[in-house]
């Protein structure tokens, strides 16, 4: 567990810590969320639906948060210094990474096409936090960093495809479940997510 030296940096996520980052997910996915998903759903997310989005990184619209001493000589910790990370988006496609279900990067489902900030919803993504750091505000610091953050860029309304692990975090921060669907598996499983909204 961190010592209570350690401090917190939120930042935008840059291309040199995509390594650190598919890491950091692959914990978080594995650890946080068998409560929700069955071990093979979970195995086949992390090749699709819950792996990167690079795309969110290329925006600036991906935040990554680091854990460090006090001591600025002291070595970061955690996945490679990455406790959490969390993002939104400015285009049309509501969830899922990179990597596509038959290996490619075109993925069906994905637009990258950009929202209209006056009609559209700012789409809330890809948050994920290391399990010895949840349940100790970051996810909700890493909320509100981006909601900040499209708002600026004009957008008043949000909205996400929560796992059902997520969905607590964003009930709580005013998020409204509006519809419970399955992403396919290679395997002929499914991904069950929540479609949540919030703003007018």
């Amino acid at each position: 567990m961190p010592v209570s030296t350690d401090t917190l940096h939120y930042r935008l996520a840059r291309p040199a810590d995509i390594p650190r980052l598919h890491t950091l997910i692959d914990r978080s996915v594995r650890e946080l969320q068998t409560h929700d998903y069955t071990p093979t759903q979970i195995d086949q997310a992390l090749q699709t639906y819950l792996s990167l989005d690079t795309q969110l990184i290329d925006d600036g619209t991906y935040f990554v948060v680091e854990a460090s001493s006090e001591d600025p000589e002291a070595p970061l910790i955690a996945s490679g210094g990455l406790v959490a990370c969390g993002g939104w988006s400015k285009r049309k496609t509501l969830c899922g990474g990179d990597t596509s279900l038959d290996g490619d990067n075109n993925r069906a489902g994905r637009d990258s096409s950009l929202l209209d900030p006056t009609k559209d919803a700012a789409k809330i993504r890809a948050f994920y936090v290391h399990p010895d750091w949840a349940r100790r505000g970051i996810g909700s610091k890493i909320l509100e960093l981006c909601e900040n953050a499209a708002r600026a860029d004009g957008f008043t309304r949000f909205e996400m495809g929560a796992t059902l692990t997520g969905l607590p975090l964003y009930a709580r921060h005013g998020y409204v479940e509006m519809e419970r669907f399955g992403l396919p598996l290679v395997n002929g499983e499914s991904l069950t997510v929540v479609r949540m909204t919030k703003g007018n």
